[in-house]
């Protein structure tokens, strides 16, 4: 039954970064207000349609964590009093899918777009594409940040499963 704590707990730590993200958007969607009203330059004004828009998507991001996740913290016991074997067996495919995921996603994907966003912030000198190229690096960064976190406890909690499994 050792196993079903350390899956609640696992459950917890993606609970916990859905709120982190959702502080993340909280802020971000204050500095787009705050740009919109305030901006008195062109590059300032630029600012706040991206990271709006960014805010917006890290709401999302956080309410598919946080609701996805959730309830997982009361469904593992039942699962695994009805099936030990098979909860083992699920959730081991679970994070393997898991790793799978955030390797291509964040890892390679993410800093491909980061230093596109780069690129283009150095080179490109309309203040409205800087501005979402800016917006963007900083979306991807904080994203990679926080799931090279989601990426140790899965690691952390695959590891785990992997003792309880029978075979």
């Amino acid at each position: 039954m050792e196993i079903i704590n350390y899956s609640i707990d696992w459950a917890r730590g993606e609970v916990f970064s859905a709120k982190v993200i959702a502080l993340m958007s909280a802020f971000v969607l204050l500095c787009a207000a705050g740009f919109y009203f305030w901006g008195k330059t062109s590059m300032a004004r630029a600012y706040w349609l991206p990271l709006a828009v960014s805010g917006v998507f890290l709401i999302v991001v956080a309410a598919g964590l946080y609701f996805a996740n959730k309830p997982r913290i009361t469904a593992f016991p039942q699962q695994y009093k009805e099936n030990p074997e098979l909860f083992v067996r699920n959730e081991l495919e679970r994070t393997a899918k898991s790793d799978s995921d955030l390797t291509l996603i964040v890892f390679r994907i993410l800093p491909i777009i980061v230093i596109g966003c780069a690129l283009g912030a150095m080179f490109i000198t309309k203040t409205q594409w800087r501005a979402w190229f800016i917006v963007l690096m900083m979306l991807g960064a904080f994203l990679m940040a926080v799931d090279s976190n989601t990426r140790a406890r899965n690691a952390e909690y695959h590891e785990i499963l992997l003792k309880y499994h029978p075979n």
